[in-house]
């Protein structure tokens, strides 16, 4: 929460306080109603690969089940401090109903882990369109995700091939069709502002940014969302303070679209499949409750 409250104050001493009020005055009701419909599409996306990776340490989840727990886990990631508080929540439910705390929190973690492996990828794959300035920052942060994906799939080489072994294709492009998707939302509120980048360029700002605001600081991105749009739209050129109006719309976009949630805020149990036992056809390591 400080390193956010010091990135914003920065922002605002150096900006004032314009960015942030044009970033409000400027967010559309139809924005609003496109990132509603790309956000259900998105957290279908999430849903099922959740349930596919937990299935696969042994701890399913019903899809229907796992789209409203997704929904709801966004909504507190949104509203909550870190803004991971909400996939904390949906792990240690899981979790519990289905007798393996740990295993219930591992499936969220590998889901989570997997989408921004996949998001690092793309942004690696969108380097080039950046401009010059960015693109050895780019790098080196990216390379460094990357570095530390591959060390906890080698860590974990047994738990990741329980996750993602058969299924790794599927969640390989659920977490694209998800990432690509926010990406789009990023590229609406940036012509929503008025930015007149061409589309690609605008994309792989939109992957560099929303990287960013995926660290566990201040609530659901903002900070660090706001820091990094106004370093990147610097570089590119239409400035620091558009970027910064960029990252607001998109940030009152993400934070009405996760609005639904609240339907299933205080759904009892999530409609989880129990472990599967050891010596019943599934990973024996798999079996019954397990620690963090």
């Amino acid at each position: 929460m400080l390193a956010a409250a010091a990135i914003l104050a920065v922002l605002a001493v150096r900006l004032g306080a314009a960015p942030f009020v044009d970033g409000l005055r400027h967010t559309d009701p139809r924005g609003l109603v496109v990132a509603l419909a790309v956000t259900a599409a998105t957290t279908l996306c999430c849903a099922r690969r959740w349930s596919l990776i937990a299935h696969g340490l042994g701890v399913g989840i019903r899809f229907g089940a796992a789209y409203r727990t997704c929904y709801r886990a966004q909504l507190l990631n949104a509203t909550l401090p870190g803004g991971v508080l909400g996939d904390l929540h949906r792990g240690y439910r899981h979790g519990r109903d289905s007798a393996a705390l740990g295993l219930g929190l591992r499936s969220v973690a590998w889901d989570r882990g997997s989408g921004q492996v996949v998001q690092a990828a793309l942004a690696v794959a969108a380097v080039p369109l950046l401009p010059g300035a960015l693109r050895g920052w780019a790098v080196g942060a990216l390379a460094a995700v990357l570095t530390l994906a591959v060390i906890v799939g080698v860590g974990a080489r047994r738990e990741a091939a329980a996750a993602l072994g058969g299924v790794w294709a599927r969640v390989l492009l659920l977490s694209a069709l998800a990432a690509g998707a926010h990406a789009v939302v990023f590229l609406l509120a940036a012509r929503i502002v008025g930015v007149d980048l061409p589309t690609p360029r605008l994309l792989a700002l939109a992957l560099l940014v929303l990287l960013a605001s995926a660290l566990p600081v201040g609530v659901a991105g903002w900070g660090p969302r706001e820091g990094a749009a106004a370093w990147a739209f610097a570089a590119a050129g239409p400035g620091a303070a558009t970027g910064v109006e960029v990252a607001v719309v998109y940030g009152v976009m993400s934070l009405v679209a996760t609005l639904p949630g609240i339907l299933v805020l205080r759904t009892s149990r999530a409609s989880s499949v129990p472990a599967v036992p050891a010596g019943k056809g599934g990973p024996t390591w798999a079996s019954g409750p397990t620690s963090c």
